[in-house]
């Protein structure tokens, strides 16, 4: 692991901004999500408001591939998706799920938040997968204290998400995030208490606990970037950027 680094007030005003650009497109877009929108037009509707407000788009054009890089300004993955879907004329259909993963790069900082949206009514099943991830998330959140080991949160995801007969994703994680979208430390989902390093004041961290409703095996589709859980079940993902204080931590993209 490289060194993690430790935010000034400054920076973390910045990434406040960022944050907050981030909330505003999850707002916009979830009021959007309904049966007959195709994940495309959500992804130009994020786009648009990114840009309009001083953004860039964090995802576009990211990837180690430089012959694949992501194509579009949204994760959006349905269903099955666990994360990293590509918007496309795909039409949403009542009683899917549908994550929506966004990043922005405003003033030299990057925010990085994401939510998951029932497509009209959905079955109890996914409603109840839904929640536990959310509140897995918070759980999480809440031991982001300076002095708190890193793994304190990922023990906190996976006891609340094991406990109510779900699986968390071993191949994906976390990360700190700031100047870059993806710094150490990696921030893994799973994991024992009292083990990790020790958390400080200033350090800017991306939770994002990912849960199978089946197993936790995922694969990677054709496209290079799609995640789907193997056995085909839903899946579920929630995220804010933090940042480490002495006391509760402060999500910076509420």
């Amino acid at each position: 692991m490289g060194k993690v680094p430790i935010k000034t007030e400054r920076e973390i005003g910045l990434m406040r901004e960022s944050g907050k650009l981030v909330a505003e497109v999850l707002t916009l877009v979830g009021c959007r999500i309904q049966p007959g929108i195709t994940t495309g037009e959500l992804d130009q509707i994020a786009e648009e408001y990114i840009r309009s407000n001083g953004g860039e788009p964090a995802f576009k054009g990211y990837g180690s591939d430089k012959n694949n890089l992501f194509p579009a300004t949204l994760c959006i993955s349905v269903d099955d998706e666990v994360v990293h879907g590509v918007p496309n004329g795909r039409i949403l259909r009542e009683g899917q799920i549908v994550s929506i993963d966004v990043g922005v790069l405003k003033d030299g900082y990057f925010g990085d938040s994401a939510r998951t949206f029932a497509v009209g009514k959905i079955p109890e099943e996914k409603e109840r997968l839904l929640r536990v991830t959310e509140e897995s998330l918070y759980k999480a959140i809440e031991k982001a204290k300076a002095g708190n080991k890193l793994h304190d949160l990922s023990a906190a995801v996976q006891e609340h998400v094991e406990s109510a007969g779900f699986s968390i994703v071993r191949d994906l994680v976390g990360h700190g995030i700031g100047k870059d979208l993806h710094e150490e430390p990696a921030v893994p989902n799973f994991g024992v208490r009292g083990t990790g390093l020790i958390l400080k004041e200033g350090m800017t961290l991306a939770i994002e606990p990912m849960v199978n409703a089946g197993t936790y095996d995922v694969v990677v589709a054709s496209d290079g970037w799609t995640v789907r859980t193997s056995d085909g079940k839903p899946s579920a993902h929630f995220e804010h950027t933090i940042a480490v204080r002495n006391g509760e931590a402060e999500i910076l993209t509420r």
